[in-house]
């Protein structure tokens, strides 16, 4: 029997329309406040609403959102495995904006990311199906005046056992809106699943397929105008004069709005906003970052390196124990600004009036957009409708509020709705970047090439300090040593110190997977040479470390096997492998192989991945996620780069944000370890991987060691 925890309550109600309406509250505030609350029942609110109507359909009103991920499938397949019904019967609908009553557990408030959403609700959706269930069951037996234990329910209907008396949820609907929430449910035993861990077709791959799928992008209402905009080309620079003359004698072209760092193009299509945006003319002040190129920013990261930090984690005599190794082996890692250039450019929707304000998106943090609106208008937060969509990418763009915020600046001064979206190039010169970290590391190793101290000094900005304040404590970004501050390996001596260096010239954000992208990359590279320093195999080496950890040395092995990793590859060929744990609670180790031509070029011809994500909810979903993290991951890792010359991002498309293109995709297989663990999460960990498995891969083929990214510059410059 499990229990509802104290801070998790079931409610149930007649929904609008007829049938049964359960509610999942979480309460997110400290038990203090919640306790104080619990004689206030209007502070109390659902997370997730299960509706089921008359006609047997169930509905979903997921606070989490789709992105690609397919979130819509696999939490559908929590709630209908204790519930009952087949995936077939279950819809979801976006949420509105509710940090009360559509909080993600793990964080507190509504968001999606961080590869939370499986995590976070995996049991409270079980749970809220399992109550479901069992108030079903018991409408069906007072029905008929029987035992409910003589009752069992199976497809969406609930079957009288001794008689064969059926009766299908939709009938029972209304009957069990009037039943009290059982204070205890039964969760299914794993060994019972009839959907969590078997492969399950996604519930929006039907709608875009065929074109009915709704992205922010999408969004069509009458008399509705297009902007397209040119922002500050330097980020703290104004808009210091304006020709708009020609713009204005453009067909189509209706209204030029000028903000102080930013210019917009108001037409009735995109066609005549790009034109009229083309034919202004802006002078900007570009202001104090005017001057400032990448390589400002490196001097100012190295400078700060040279400083001691915050400890992350301490075991041991770091100090003593470099003193009295037999050998130091030292090494400084860079990676660098990362665009996310998701394929859905950014784009707002806003229809500002005097009674309210209307906002049309697709946002990875929805209430933020709303609070957002809000703030620009000065209107009440309910006065404020935020309408989500499916999602063209985010992998932590849409996790900020810029565009929403600019977009309502815009829509103040335009009468009636208008949906302002980005061009490309304003979408990679204007993005909010993975940080650019700089690390020094350095290992003493025993006589046998064994590492008995291991010190990390990770320098970069503070992430959570600007979007989650809270979680930035006693001077430790937990994001930025994610990973590092969970290193898996057997070393006696360990010190992780966190530097926090802010550099004002670009926005720094999450980019699937942050301080792990980063983090992974640097350590495994790192023992690869602690391995090559010691004349050892990589595979052999890191097992032997692995001695606390048979998950990770699981999945070691396993993608070691299925890579055929001691088998030979021609000249210029090699193999590389990395294993990553972090914060997600998932491991996966990753082999890749690669060929490298005399003139630099990387072609990657094999992927292989080992994950132990703990329980598995939908392995179709798992290897996907995986895949698609895997190409993001070798994109970014090969040619990913975003540069500064005169405070101005020097790269604009495609043609310079190199992204991988199908041709240079290789194969990839994905090996799933199975268990009876928690879930752990899965969206990021693909990506966060695959550099060091490349770069080691490439030392392999060519015996140079790669320390700084992207790859395929750092060859062509060696």
């Amino acid at each position: 029997m499990d229990r509802v925890s104290r801070r998790e309550f079931l409610i149930a109600g007649a929904s609008i329309g007829g049938g049964l309406l359960l509610g999942w509250y979480f309460d997110a505030r400290p038990r203090g406040v919640a306790a104080a609350a619990k004689a206030t029942p209007s502070a109390f609110a659902p997370n997730a609403f299960i509706r089921i109507g008359r006609d047997g359909r169930v509905t979903v009103i997921m606070g989490q959102v789709e992105m690609g991920q397919g979130t819509y499938t696999s939490l559908p397949m929590l709630l209908a495995e204790e519930l009952e019904v087949g995936l077939d019967q279950v819809q979801v609908e976006h949420a509105p904006p509710d940090d009360k009553l559509y909080g993600n557990p793990i964080f507190g408030f509504q968001a999606t990311g961080g590869s939370t959403s499986v995590k976070g609700l995996y049991e409270p959706l079980r749970r809220a199906g399992a109550a479901a269930r069992s108030m079903l069951v018991i409408a069906a037996a007072q029905t008929w005046n029987v035992d409910a234990v003589s009752c069992r329910a199976q497809k969406g209907v609930v079957t009288h056992t001794p008689t064969g008396r059926t009766l299908a949820y939709g009938a029972l609907a209304d009957q069990a809106a009037k039943l009290p929430v059982p204070t205890q449910v039964t969760l299914k035993d794993p060994k019972d699943f009839t959907l969590i861990g078997t492969p399950a077709k996604r519930l929006d791959t039907p709608s875009k397929v065929n074109g009915t799928a709704r992205f922010g992008i999408d969004v069509r209402l009458p008399g509705l105008k297009i902007a397209t905009v040119a922002a500050s080309p330097v980020l703290g620079g104004k808009v210091a004069g304006l020709d708009d003359r020609k713009a204005k004698v453009i067909k189509g072209v209706r209204q030029i709005v000028r903000l102080d760092d930013a210019v917009a193009v108001v037409a009735d299509h995109m066609w005549a906003a790009k034109q009229g945006l083309a034919a202004l003319a802006i002078r900007w002040d570009d202001g104090p970052n005017a001057t400032l190129s990448t390589g400002d920013i490196v001097q100012g990261l190295a400078a700060a390196a040279q400083v001691p930090g915050v400890v992350a984690r301490k075991e041991g005599d770091a100090a003593a124990a470099i003193a009295g190794a037999a050998r130091t082996i030292e090494a400084v890692y860079e990676v660098p600004f990362l665009a996310h250039a998701a394929m859905e450019p950014m784009n707002c929707t806003v229809h500002v009036r005097s009674d309210g304000c209307e906002v049309w998106t697709g946002s990875q943090i929805l209430s933020r957009a709303r609070a957002t609106a809000a703030d620009v208008t000065g209107l009440p937060l309910e006065k404020v409708v935020v309408h989500n969509h499916l999602l063209g990418g985010g992998f932590g763009r849409r996790l900020e509020v810029d565009y929403v915020t600019q977009a309502v600046r815009i829509a103040k001064q335009v009468d009636g709705p208008v949906k302002v979206v980005w061009t490309r190039e304003e979408d990679v010169q204007h993005d909010v970047y993975r940080p650019y970290y700089y690390d020094r590391l350095a290992a003493g190793v025993d006589a046998c090439g064994r590492p008995i101290v291991w010190t990390h000094r990770l320098v970069g900005p503070s992430i959570f300090a600007r979007w989650a304040p809270p979680a930035f404590k006693d001077g430790i970004d937990p994001d930025a040593v994610d990973g590092a501050a969970q290193l898996l390996y057997d070393i006696p001596a360990i010190r992780v110190e966190y530097v926090r260096h802010e550099e004002p010239v670009l926005n720094t954000g999450f980019w699937r997977g942050v301080g792990v992208t980063h983090n992974m990359f640097v350590i495994e590279s790192f023992i690869d040479e602690l391995a090559a320093a010691a004349k050892q195999d990589p595979v052999a080496y890191r097992r032997a470390l692995l001695g606390k950890s048979p998950r990770g040395r699981a999945v070691l092995d396993l993608a070691a096997q299925a890579a055929g990793w001691s088998q030979p590859l021609p000249a210029g060929s090699g193999r590389g492998v990395a294993l990553m744990y972090s914060g997600w609670d998932t491991y996966v180790a990753q082999v890749a192989e690669v060929a490298v031509s005399e003139s630099g070029d990387v072609r990657v011809h094999r992927i292989v991945c080992a994950v132990d994500c703990g329980t598995v909810v939908n392995p179709d979903t798992v290897k996907a996620q995986i895949e698609g993290g895997v190409v993001f991951g070798i994109g970014g890792a090969l040619y990913g780069e975003v540069t500064l010359k005169n405070g101005r991002v020097e790269q604009s498309n495609f043609h310079d944000v190199r992204v991988l293109r199908m041709n240079e995709t290789p194969a990839i297989e994905v090996h799933l370890v199975r268990n009876g663990e928690p879930p752990g999460g899965i969206g990021e960990p693909g990506t966060a991987v695959t550099a060091p498995a490349l770069t080691n891969a490439v030392f392999a083929a060519t015996g140079k060691r790669i320390r700084k990214l992207p790859l395929e510059r750092q060859l062509r410059s060696a």
